[in-house]
Parts: C-alpha cells; structure tokens; sequence
C-alpha cells in the first residue's frame, strides 16, 4: 500500500533484436520507455538517431479500417446482449494470430466496400429521384422532349405562372396571332407548364403577351422520347437501385459472424500501434539501439531473465531525487484500498517520492459515504450491483473501481442502515400499517435522523475533527522522516497542543493559579513558531495572520462534515415522504409501486450526491493537510485490451 519504487533504465541492445525485444517487453508488462530528448543534443550521441519507421501509420490506418467496419456492423447488424455480456477470453497466441488477422482485415475490407457501394447507390438513387421529379410536370404531354424546332416553326418547352387562367391566356394569345399553339402540360404549386409550338413570323409577338403571364423557357436537353417513357425507365433503374441495396445491405449483415474476430484483430492492431509508438522513442545507430525508461523495483527479477535472452548492456538504477518529477508513479494497493484509485486519479496521482493516500483516506472516505446514505436497502441494492457487474461483466479500469468501490461503499451503507433502523426509508413499518392499521412496529436502532439530529451533528463534527486531526499528524510525520522535525512541531504540533489545552480549560483540567498551562504552552510555542518565520516588528503581523487562519481555517473545516448529517437527514426524508404518499392509496400494491419508485429517484440522487460530497471532504479538507500532487502515471508497454479478456503465458 504505496508507491512502487521505479528503476530508470538504460538499455544497449542489437538493431536486429528490436522487434522480437519489444514484443517480450510488451509480453512483460513492465518497462515505460521515455524518450530521451536530451541526448540527441549531446555530440557524444551523435551516431544515433531516432528510428525513422513509417509503419505506425500503416497500423493506425488498419486500426481506422476495423473501427469503420465494427461502425458500421453496429448500424447494420446491431449485437445481441446488454451491459453484463462478458468479455470473451484469449490467449496471447490467440491475440496475435496471423490468419484470423488476415481473414478480419479481408472481413473489414468487403464491409468498407459495401458501405462505399450503399453510399453510392444513395446518390444514384437521388439523381434519380431529381430526374423524376423534372419530368413529373410533363407526363401529360404525349409528345416528345426531343422534338426539334423547324426552319419555319419553333418548338419550346415552358412555364407560366400558376395564377394564370389557361382560357385566358389562349384567348389573348388568339387575338394576337393565329400562328402559335400552346399544349398544356401539368401544373405545381408555382407553375403550369406548357409547350410552345410557334411560326418563326409570330414569335415575338407571342411570347411578348406570354411574358406578362410569367411565362419562363424550360430547358429539357438530354432527354429523349415522351416524358412518360422516360419516367418509367427511371423507375426501372430504381427498381433495380432497390434490390441491389438490399443485397448490400444484406452482405454486411452476412458479415456479422466475422464481429467478434475484428474486435480481436482490433485489439491486436492497438497492440501494435504501442510497439510502434515506442519505436519512435527508441536510437539507433544502424547495428545498435538504445532504449531509456522507467521499471518498477519488485519486477527488475522478471526483466532480467528476459534481457538475458539477447546481446544487451543495461542498467537499471535509482532516480535521482532532481528526476522525480519525470518518474511515473505506480500505486500498489490491497482489494480494500485499490477502488480509491478511482478517487485519487480524478483529483491527481501523488508525486514520486510522497504518500500514497489510498490506505490514509479509504476508512474515512467509506465510513462517510455509508454515514450520508445509511440506508439498508440502498446498501443491499448496492452491494448486489457491485457483485453482479464484477462478475458478470468484469469491467476494467475505472469501471472495475467504480463498482468495487460501490460494493464497499454499499457494505458500509448498510451497517450504518441498521444502526438508524431505516430499509429504504420507513417502508416495512408503512407496509405493515397498510396491513394492519394497528401495527406499532418500528425496526431497531441505535438513533434515528429525525429523532437525533443533534447527536448526529455532533458525531459528525468529530468524525470532521478526527480526520482533520489525522491529515495533520500524516503531515507531522512527512516533515519529520524528511528532516524537518521543528516545522512539524511548530506547525502542527503547537496546534495540537492549542486543541488539547482548549478542551482542558473549558472542562477546568490542568489550570494552576487560574492559568491553563496547556493552553498557554501552546500559545508560546505559536509565538516561538512565528518568530523563526519572521524577524522584528513583522512578528506581531504573523501571529495575528496565524492565529486568524489556525481558528478560523478549522471551524470552517470542521465545519464542513456537516454535509454527513445533512445528506442523512434529507435521504431519510426524502424516503419517508414517498412511503408516505404510497400509503395514503389504501392498498399494498398502490403503496409498493409509489414507495419503490419515489426510491428508486431518492437512490438515484443520493448515489452520486453522497460520492460528490464525500469526494470533496476527502480532496479538500484531507488532501489539503498533506497531499502533495503532481505524480504523472505509469504507462508502460504493455497488453492492454479493450474487447477481450487476456489469459497470459509464460513464455
């Protein structure tokens, strides 16, 4: 339960190695490799160089290639199964399999090009629909689009306006000209189309009086025959769009048989990318390689079997203290501590050389959170959930901590349920009172929200006030393990007396003459501690400043746990008032489904207000007294798979 101590290592191995090493290493689990910018500018180096290697884009566009086609499976031919389906298990053999990659590059290829084939086919299908929608306003005319204009007639397609009276208008065109003929054709919203059959003497004066209809040409190029024939050979080549679509379409669903191998080969691609990724950190020399990076201490034994397989030079040695910044940090944890990874890596992972805070805050962060909820039925929901999503689903990483910290959190919840007599809410005695109106059940507890608030304020101020207390006494020991025992003993030392003499005097302990001595050995030791800071006149500015910040700085802190009593008091009400509305239906059934409901949306709320809550009194008020932050994580080359499960072999 702490930081794994880090080895910086520095490698010589041969070029020719580099790939069957990296493959070993990544098998291994345990070396970050760093890339050591620094020494390309040393002439000492200058034989080396960075691996010029072109293949990590080739192995990210094939790992492009298999998430386009696992996208495109999942619109097409949706997987069967829910948020509990486990992982399938493989071996690493499996993994790296070179024909089912082979056959699932060839799978994601055919589902690419049926996609490209449907999207094409899409486009077509709207050219054709456009060209459908062009010819529509002609199908009532039974002439050719085609038909061409004579040296003594002319031949025009057009639109008029669709306000515009047909009679009207051939009317007025007949007291203008006897030479120009109009055949009607279909008619939209906007227009009324028409074709124009016109003697060359009279075109100017016809289609001037058509002008003031809004009379507009229509231009039919390309077409040819009527526009009915050419309507249902569009409709033919839609027809024929339609089932090849449908055949597309039903060649990717065919491939679904191949999902479970992509998501393989698509966990084998990012694999790949790691090692190539890595290459560009590595130098070379042309017949050398040199390689830098970190190795946890406790896993050196492993590594050197495994370099002891090549012609490698190496060496693997403590980082200096000016390197900690740069040296990742690895938490090592228990099952009870390992879930609060999840809290300490969304506020920031320690800094190499400080505490790990797992063991330090998961008491307080559980008990508090179990103290917020306290409600056995919420606790049982939360321990089953836990247990069934960690065994039926196996989540990883941070889902893994979220449900194992739920469980734990769940347990706690429970107890703390039993202590207050509360199963969501007062459901059972509110159950029993719909059975029997006489019933005066209630479950045991120990205190209950309502009836005890005060007492549960006060606990909750001295849970505070332990924690807070706690948080300084890891600080007092930080400072002194790394030599600076008068700044512990002056700054949490003279408050811990202050606390200590505060209690006494109000209780009239230790007072000689009327003078609390503790009390007041805590007040020189302030004034002592102020003056090492500053010199002359600016003392009385420091202890003024030190005295405000130290009384004030622990009543708001103390203060703040509060929220434990508040989140317990309003989730028992909360649960109370539901029940209550269910009751009043008169019957078990109306009651069961009001009450259940109205807790489920209490849990609901409650589940996340309690994390946040308690996340804060942990990263604010704890974290604050001692945590120093900064630490980058460990990352090394490694088998890290998203949609299988690894069974590893020894080499």
């Amino acid at each position: 339960m702490a930081i794994v101590k880090m080895k910086r290592l520095r490698l010589f191995g041969m070029a020719s190695d580099r790939e069957a090493l990296l493959r070993q290493l990544q098998h291994l689990g345990c070396v970050q490799v760093r890339e050591p910018a620094d020494l390309l500018t040393d002439p000492a180096w200058s034989a080396f160089a960075r691996v010029d290697d072109t293949a990590l884009a080739d192995t990210k566009s094939r790992a492009d290639s298999l998430k386009a086609a696992l996208d495109i499976l999942k619109h097409r031919a949706p997987a069967k199964g829910g948020f509990l389906k486990p992982r399938p298990q493989v071996t690493e053999g499996q993994l790296f399999d070179e024909e089912t990659y082979r056959q699932a590059l060839a799978a994601a290829g055919r589902i690419q090009e049926g996609e490209a084939r449907i999207a094409a086919i899409r486009s077509e299908q709207g050219k054709l629909s456009a060209q459908k929608a062009a010819l529509a306003p002609w199908l009532e005319l039974d002439m050719d689009l085609d038909l061409p204009s004579t040296r003594e007639v002319s031949v025009t397609f057009g639109a008029l306006s669709s306000s515009a009276d047909r009679q009207a208008v051939e009317t007025a065109l007949a007291a203008v000209t006897e030479l120009c003929q109009l055949q009607w054709a279909g008619r939209d919203r906007e227009f009324q189309y028409v074709l124009v059959l016109c003697h060359r003497k009279a075109e100017e004066e016809a289609f001037e009086l058509l002008k003031g209809y809004g009379y507009t040409p229509v231009s039919l190029r390309g077409w040819q025959g009527t526009a009915r024939a050419n309507t249902d050979r569009l409709e033919a080549q839609a027809a024929e769009l339609d089932r090849e679509l449908a055949a597309c379409k039903e060649s990717i669903v065919q491939e679904a048989v191949h999902r479970e191998a992509l998501k393989l080969c698509l966990d084998r691609v990012n694999q790949d990318i790691q090692r190539e990724e890595v290459k560009g950190r590595l130098l070379t020399s042309g017949a050398a390689l040199f390689l830098e990076g970190w190795v946890p201490a406790e896993q050196l034994g492993e590594l050197e079997i495994l370099l002891s397989r090549y012609a490698a030079a190496w060496e693997a040695v403590d980082p200096d203290p000016e390197e900690y910044p740069q040296v990742p940090v690895q938490l090592k944890n228990n099952a009870f501590t390992r879930p609060l990874n999840m809290v300490t890596e969304m506020y920031s992972l320690p800094a190499y050389g400080g505490l790990d805070p797992n063991p330090l805050m998961a008491p307080f962060f559980i008990l508090f959170y179990g103290i917020m909820m306290a409600d056995m039925g919420y606790g049982l929901v939360m321990m089953l959930s836990s247990v069934v999503v960690l065994k039926k689903a196996r989540p990883k990483g941070t889902m893994n901590y979220l449900f194992a910290l739920m469980g734990l959190c769940g347990i706690s919840t429970f107890v703390m349920g039993a202590l207050t007599g509360g199963f969501f809410g007062d459901f059972i005695p509110q159950l029993l009172k719909i059975i029997d109106p006489g019933s005066t059940f209630e479950l045991p507890a120990l205190f209950t929200p309502l009836n005890d608030t005060i007492a549960i304020l006060i606990g909750s101020l001295v849970l505070g006030f332990v924690q807070i207390i706690t948080g300084m006494a890891i600080s007092f020991v930080k400072q002194t393990r790394e030599g600076h025992f008068l700044d512990a003993l002056f700054n949490e030392g003279t408050w811990w007396i202050i606390y200590a003499g505060t209690a006494l005097a109000i209780l009239g302990i230790g007072n000689v003459a009327g003078v609390p001595v503790v009390l007041a050995l805590g007040g020189v030791m302030l004034v002592v501690g102020c003056c090492r800071q500053t010199k002359g006149i600016a003392v009385l500015g420091t202890i003024v400043n030190t005295v405000y910040n130290g009384v004030t700085g622990i009543f708001s802190d103390v203060l703040s746990y509060s929220r434990l009593m508040a989140l317990m008091l309003s989730g028992s009400i909360i649960a109370s008032v539901f029940n209550t509305l269910g009751s009043i239906t008169g019957n078990v059934i109306g009651f069961v489904i009001i009450a259940m409901i109205g807790n489920a949306l209490n849990f609901g709320l409650n589940i996340l207000g309690c994390f946040v809550h308690d996340l804060r009194l942990q990263c604010l008020e704890f974290f604050g007294k001692f945590y120093q932050d900064g630490g980058k994580p460990f990352r090394p080359l490694s088998i890290n798979t998203k949609f299988v499960d690894m069974i590893k072999e020894e080499n």
